[in-house]
């Protein structure tokens, strides 16, 4: 909810926050990695990782998106993604091929819900808490337009992409660890062609986090692909 992007004093800095010290902040880490390693479908424990140990990561992304002027617009903005701010029937009705069209198509064909998406609990910084909540609510948003498909292959590639956009260290992990689950010819393929293209966005320069995404929704998703010259998953070719 908005409340939660509210900038207030006292011991909670916005709705959810639980204050934790650096060795708090180990123990957790350390207990919820154990547990998401021995599932790694549990997104709730994977992001708990995220919090408590990605701080340094989360400061620099704060800062890239201060110093783009989209960024830093969102960053004002604060905008939210959920069924509230982005109505599955407003994003059905706009233009064939379209980002909005196609998120649409892509949230409703694998049953996927924007609101369940887990809260930020353990970031003790309410700017910092909000650059984690945005990157959590357009990872849906970069599958659409990576055109990755929500597969373990399609999570682990985009955890990869995630973690050269982001440097966030849950990512990197997330993606080694996953990795080790993959066939043989799966993981050959994950190094010679996802990882390459990986390092390729990471090199182009382009911060997808200070991409606005609420007013693209119209844009025809092609047009906007170009514009950010994007290059779409290698796992289309599987």
């Amino acid at each position: 909810s908005r409340s939660m992007l509210q900038r207030g004093g006292g011991p909670s800095l916005y709705a959810g926050h639980v204050s934790t010290s650096r060795f708090e902040k180990l123990l957790i880490t350390s207990s919820a990695a154990l547990r998401a390693l021995a599932d790694p479908r549990r997104a709730d424990l994977v992001g708990v990782v995220g919090e408590a140990s990605g701080e340094h990561a989360l400061r620099a992304m704060h800062t890239r998106m201060h110093a783009h002027p989209i960024g830093r617009s969102i960053l004002q903005d604060r905008p939210l993604i959920s069924k509230a701010t982005m109505p599955l029937h407003a994003l059905r009705s706009m233009p064939h091929g379209s980002l909005g069209a196609e998120y649409a198509r892509f949230l409703e064909r694998h049953q996927f819900d924007p609101d369940e998406r887990s809260d930020v609990r353990f970031v003790d910084d309410a700017d910092l808490a909000y650059v984690m909540l945005r990157y959590r609510q357009v990872h849906d948003l970069w599958h659409v337009l990576f055109a990755l498909p929500p597969t373990f292959m399609g999570e682990v590639a985009l955890k990869w992409l995630e973690a050269a956009q982001t440097g966030l260290p849950m990512c990197s992990v997330g993606a080694f660890a996953a990795g080790v689950r993959l066939r043989g010819h799966q993981r050959s393929f994950m190094v010679r062609h996802v990882l390459p293209w990986a390092m390729r966005h990471a090199a182009s320069g382009v911060d997808l986090l200070s991409v606005y995404y609420e007013r693209e929704l119209e844009r025809d998703l092609d047009e906007l692909r170009a514009e950010l010259e994007l290059e779409l998953s290698p796992l289309q070719v599987l």
